[in-house]
C-alpha cells in the first residue's frame, strides 16, 4: 500500500508545522495549505487521503470547505479548531466531518484517530464484503457511488460515516444497533463521553429519507439502547 498523503488546512503557521512534523514522524506524506484556494489546488495535483482542517480559516471558513471536501470520494476529514462549541462540533458533524478535536490536542490522540480513519479510506478491501447496491422500501444503497437513491430517482451522494452506518443497519434488519456499534463501524474508534456523532449521523439519513412523501419510519430510536432499522431488504 502507497503511503498516505495527508493534507493540512490551517492558517496559522505554528499549528500547522507542529502538525506536519508530528505527521511525517509517523512516516505519512504531508502537504500544507493556508486557505481553501491552495486545499483545491493539492487536490488537482495529488492524491489526498486525509484532510485535517481548522474551522476558522481565511475566506471560506472549514465548515464552507467542507462541503466541498465531501464532494470527493475517498478522502477522510478532521476537524480541528480552537473553538470549543458544541455548535460547532455538531455543524461539522452535519456537514458530513469523520472525526473532530478541539485545541490543544493530545498528539497521540490525534495521530491514532488519523490512523483509524486511513485505514478505512486507503484500504482497498475497505468495502470489498458490501454488494455493489442494496435495495430497501424503494430505496437503492449504492456502494459504487457512494449514493443513497430514492424511489423517485434522487440521488444523495453520502459521506462515509453515513454510508457505513446505513450498509450497517442493512445488514442487520431489525436488530439493536447500539452506539458504540455505530461509532465504530463508522470511524473506528470508541464511543466517548458526551459524544454526539452517531446521533447527528443518523439524523442526517433521516432527512434523506423525510425528502420523499414515505410515512413509514425506517430508523426508530430504542431509548436507552441504540438504534433500529425497521425497513425491509430485498433479498
Amino acid at each position: 500500500m502507497q503511503t498516505p498523503n495527508i493534507l493540512i488546512v490551517e492558517d496559522e503557521v505554528v499549528t500547522r508545522t507542529t502538525l506536519k512534523s508530528l505527521f511525517e514522524a509517523e512516516g505519512y506524506n504531508v502537504f500544507e495549505a493556508e486557505n481553501g484556494e491552495q486545499m483545491h489546488d493539492f487536490f488537482e495535483n495529488h492524491t489526498i487521503n486525509l484532510v485535517i482542517m481548522d474551522i476558522n480559516l481565511p475566506g471560506k471558513n472549514g465548515l464552507i470547505l467542507a462541503r466541498e471536501v465531501r464532494d470527493r470520494k475517498n478522502i477522510g476529514l478532521i476537524f480541528l479548531t480552537g473553538r470549543d462549541n458544541d455548535v460547532d462540533r455538531i455543524l461539522g458533524l452535519e456537514i458530513g466531518a469523520d472525526d473532530y478535536l478541539t485545541k490543544p490536542f493530545n498528539p497521540r490522540e490525534l495521530t491514532i484517530r488519523a490512523r483509524n480513519l486511513l485505514s478505512r479510506t486507503t484500504s482497498s478491501s475497505e468495502d470489498d464484503d458490501l454488494p455493489s447496491r442494496v435495495s430497501f422500501n424503494g430505496w437503492t444503497l449504492d456502494g459504487d457511488s457512494r449514493s443513497l437513491i430514492a424511489p423517485s430517482g434522487n440521488e444523495f451522494r453520502l459521506p462515509r460515516s453515513e454510508f457505513r452506518a446505513l450498509h450497517l443497519f442493512l445488514s442487520n434488519p431489525g436488530k439493536i444497533l447500539t452506539r458504540e456499534q455505530l461509532i465504530m463501524e463508522m470511524t473506528g474508534r470508541e464511543l466517548r463521553p458526551n459524544d454526539r456523532t452517531v446521533d447527528v449521523t443518523i439524523r442526517r439519513i433521516r432527512k434523506h429519507f423525510e425528502s420523499e412523501p414515505n410515512d413509514e419510519e425506517l430508523i426508530v430510536t430504542i431509548h436507552g439502547e441504540g438504534y433500529r432499522f425497521c425497513g425491509s431488504v430485498d433479498s
